[in-house]
Formats: C-alpha cells, sequence, structure tokens
C-alpha cells in the first residue's frame, strides 16, 4: 500500500491477515492470498489468507470439538466475555473505525457509530446469556408435569456482508456465543479485516480456543456449500443478496439445516400530505445515503403527496447540494464511495434508465477525479410508479421520487414489491400512523424516523427478504432448540 499515515497503518495493524483456525491465526504467507481494496483509492491496502474448503473443514472440525465445552460454560462466563468485548472495542472505537473506513469506504463518523453499535449486540446479549429459561407447568390431565428447557442449537456458519462488516457480524455472534454456539464466520472478502480484528478481540476477552473460526475466501460457493452439506453444522445464519440466500436454503433443505436469513430489501419512504416536511427531509437524508446508500434498509424510493411533492423534492435537493463527497477518512467528507467498479455501473444504469422512463435528473453531486468507485448522489423527480429503479435495489446513493394521490395508491404501490425488509412513513395523524403501518408488507417499520436498528429490537422482513430475526429478545432464539421433558407423577400427595 502506499499510504504513509501513520494512524492508517496502525489501524490496519489491528487485523491480523491469516484464518483464525481452533484458537490459532494461521499467516496468510502459508496460503494463496486475495487482496483487500481501499475502494476510494482503488489501492490495495493488504493480502489476507484466501481459504480453501480444507480450511473450512478444519474450522468445523475445531468447532464440534468445542461445542460440548461451551454449551456446559456457565452462562455467566459467557455473557463476561461478552461484556469485556464490548468494553475493548468501545476502548478502541476510533482505531476500528478507521479500520472499516479504509477497508469499505464509509464516512469516519459513520464507521464511529456502526462499531458502537456493533460493540451493543455483545453488550445486549451478555445479559441474555443468563436470562435463557424453560417452563414448567401441570399436564391437563395432571398426571404429569411439561417441562421445558432451551439448549444452544449447535456449531454455527454465519455468512456476513461486505456493507456492516461489524455489525453483521456481532448480531450474530453475540446471540450465538451468549448460547452457547460454537461459530465459524464467512466474512465477506471486500472488507475481512474488521472482522479480524473484533476475532482478535474475542480472543483477548476470553473466548476459548475452537469456539470461533473465521473464514475469508474468494472460492465462496464451494466454501459455504461444503460446509452446508455436513451434518454436524446445525445453524446458517446468511445475510446478503435474495438470490445467493434462495440458493444456500435450498442447498440446506438436503440435512434440514436451521436457517435465518436476511436478504435484500426495496424500503418505501412515504410522506403524507400532513408531514412536516423539514423534518422528512432530513430524516430521508439518514434513510437513504446512510452507509453511502448500501443498505439494505436505505429508503428506495421516494412517495411523496401531491400536495407536498415540489417542497419535498426541492427541499431534498438543497440538502444534497451539502455533501461533500470523498475519501471517507477526510474530515469534512459526509459520503464516501461505493464498494466497487460494478456498484457504481448498476446504479449509473438505474438513473439512466429512470431518465429514459421519462424521470427528471433534478440534481448530482461533482465526484472526485481519479480513481475511486464514486457515484453522484442523485435525486430523480417526476419517476414513474412502475419505472426499473423503483422495482429493483438500488444500492446507491440515489432517491427516486414518485407522485402519489391516496393512502390507497401508496400502500399498493408500496407492497407491490417482492421485498419486505423495511419502510419508512411520515404524518402526523396517529390513526393513519398505525392504519398504515399495519397495511404495509414488512418486518419493520419506522414512524417519523429514518433510522431503524437498534440492538434490543429484531431485525428481519419477510416475503423475499427473508425469514428469522436479529437482536432483541428474538435474537437468541434462533440459536437455541427447546426440549421437552414429560415428568410423570405417581401417585396423590401426601
Amino acid at each position: 500500500m502506499s499510504t504513509t499515515d501513520a494512524a492508517e497503518r496502525a489501524a490496519l495493524t489491528l487485523a491480523p491477515n491469516g484464518l483464525l483456525l481452533d484458537g490459532r491465526w494461521i499467516d496468510a504467507e502459508a496460503h494463496a492470498t486475495l487482496p483487500v481494496t481501499d475502494p476510494s483509492t482503488g489501492e490495495v491496502l493488504v493480502q489476507v489468507a484466501d481459504a480453501s474448503v480444507q480450511d473450512a473443514r478444519a474450522a468445523l472440525d475445531a468447532a464440534v470439538a468445542a461445542q460440548r465445552g461451551w454449551a456446559a460454560t456457565a452462562p455467566r462466563v459467557r455473557g463476561e466475555i461478552l461484556r469485556r468485548t464490548y468494553e475493548l472495542m468501545t476502548e478502541r472505537n476510533e482505531q476500528l473505525a478507521l479500520l472499516m473506513t479504509l477497508e469499505m469506504g464509509k464516512p469516519l463518523a459513520e464507521s464511529r457509530s456502526e462499531v458502537a453499535y456493533a460493540a451493543d449486540f455483545f453488550r445486549w446479549f451478555s445479559e441474555e446469556a443468563v436470562r435463557l429459561d424453560g417452563t414448567w407447568a401441570t399436564a391437563p390431565d395432571g398426571a404429569s408435569r411439561i417441562v421445558t428447557m432451551r439448549q444452544p442449537v449447535g456449531p454455527c456458519l454465519l455468512v456476513t456482508p461486505w456493507n456492516f462488516p461489524l455489525a453483521m457480524a456481532a448480531r450474530k455472534m453475540g446471540p450465538a456465543f451468549a448460547a452457547g454456539c460454537t461459530v465459524i464466520v464467512k466474512a465477506a472478502k471486500q472488507t475481512p479485516l474488521s472482522m479480524h480484528a473484533v476475532a482478535a478481540i474475542l480472543q483477548e476477552a476470553g473466548l476459548p480456543d475452537g469456539v470461533l473460526g473465521t473464514i475469508t475466501t474468494s472460492h465462496a460457493s464451494a466454501v459455504v456449500s461444503e460446509l452446508i452439506r455436513d451434518p454436524r453444522l446445525r445453524k446458517l445464519s446468511f445475510t446478503g443478496s435474495t438470490e445467493v440466500g434462495q440458493s444456500l436454503a435450498a442447498q440446506a433443505a438436503a440435512t434440514v439445516l436451521r436457517v435465518s436469513l436476511e436478504l435484500g430489501g426495496n424500503a418505501p419512504f412515504i410522506v403524507f400530505d400532513d408531514a412536516d416536511v423539514d423534518h422528512a427531509v432530513e430524516q430521508a437524508v439518514l434513510a437513504k445515503l446512510r452507509n453511502n446508500g448500501e443498505a439494505c434498509t436505505a429508503a428506495n424510493r421516494f412517495y411523496v403527496h401531491e400536495s407536498r411533492v415540489e417542497e419535498f423534492s426541492m427541499k431534498l435537493v438543497d440538502r444534497f447540494r451539502r455533501l461533500v463527497v470523498g475519501r471517507g477518512t477526510r474530515k469534512d467528507v459526509t459520503l464516501g464511495p461505493l464498494i466497487d467498479q460494478a456498484a457504481v455501473d448498476k446504479v449509473a444504469e438505474l438513473v439512466a434508465a429512470a431518465r429514459a422512463e421519462g424521470a427528471e435528473l433534478a440534481f448530482a453531486t461533482p465526484v472526485p477525479d481519479g480513481a475511486g468507485y464514486f457515484a453522484p448522489a442523485s435525486v430523480l423527480m417526476g419517476v414513474p410508479a412502475d419505472s426499473r429503479i423503483v422495482r429493483e435495489e438500488i444500492f446507491g446513493p440515489v432517491a427516486p421520487i414518485v407522485s402519489f394521490r391516496t393512502e390507497e395508491e401508496v400502500l399498493r404501490w408500496s407492497n407491490a414489491s417482492e421485498y419486505g425488509l423495511a419502510g419508512y412513513l411520515f404524518t402526523r395523524d396517529l390513526d393513519r400512523a398505525i392504519r398504515v403501518a399495519e397495511a404495509l408488507e414488512v418486518g419493520m417499520i419506522g414512524i417519523n424516523r429514518g433510522v431503524l436498528s437498534n440492538p434490543a429490537a429484531p431485525f428481519g422482513g419477510i416475503k423475499a427478504s427473508g425469514y428469522g430475526r436479529e437482536g432483541g429478545h428474538e435474537g437468541i432464539d434462533e440459536y437455541v432448540e427447546t426440549k421437552y421433558l414429560s415428568l410423570s407423577v405417581a401417585g396423590p400427595a401426601a
């Protein structure tokens, strides 16, 4: 790498460049390697180990061997390890944030927020670890007692995406470890460094050998398929595209592997005629541009009542004018690059298609000259309700605005999508807010707010956006099985 910045070099040292197998880091030099690239410059930051199918088997061997001992570890001990992980991540927020910005591109302020958010999952599930309970009941006929207990499901494969490299890993690892499951994490090849850094922190916090293995690979399909076919694996949690999720679910059926999926999104952002437009615009910026627009919960299509559409559009354009696009490590930058050139090309294609269908490009930010994968932050007005850009997930900083007349109309358009992850609505009418929220076919709704995620809340969608929930009290349920005991009660009480 060409950077000479001491802080950047120091941040990169947080992340081992090998594979974590059975408590030991296997150096990248012993493997084929793959490059991790700074998307703002196109430069290679480091080379990391490129795991093989044999490495994946070794990781599962270690997870299986460690499962019994980890499940038998006292919940308080498991919880304290997660608590120490939270504390160490909080202490090292600045370095972890810089590391994340280097490999993923988001502005430093957003990376700091993600580190704090990720750490909070370890804190939340450190508390949930000691709250796993069961039930006791008298059978209806009085002849027996019904007892239930919840036990760890067993070794888990967690496949995480590149766009939130710390938060998505923590949201899965936290409940898995709290429940007593061993874990293999297959981090995205574009952004493995953040995951490697938190894996090293978990070791420092006292996680026993074999409880966590990390796999980064350019052969993701072969490696993941190998693990899914192994009957010793008991759980798959995947965050990524709907197409890949469908393929993994089909493969998992062969061994009846327990699966949870968090897939694509196409979130509607609905602004009714009685909304506070200034507030809606500020929240729209958060909902659209968080993570450079590369978020499954991002507002993807903006439905604005015809009486407010001109006002909303002009104010949104004004907010976009204030954006500073550039390398996320710069203090003044508010919007970073996309992950790669393919992402830039897709966004450009969708904008061009929308304009060909009659949409007006109201504004587009300038982008830096030279290297880096930058896409203009754009506002499109007069977008047809059936436009391709409305139907597809954009995954970039583009806000297509569609005018609507009636509540029935906007609900019909909103629910026409195959996706059902998130939605946003803005109104001062409580009756309308409840009525629309109940009618929207999504798993999560922001009412008069553009940010949804919270460690204490269940995260997940419906339809082609997947199934299962992460976070909240529900999050740990994905990693436990319920066992029923029938206790005979002989004779009357004395």
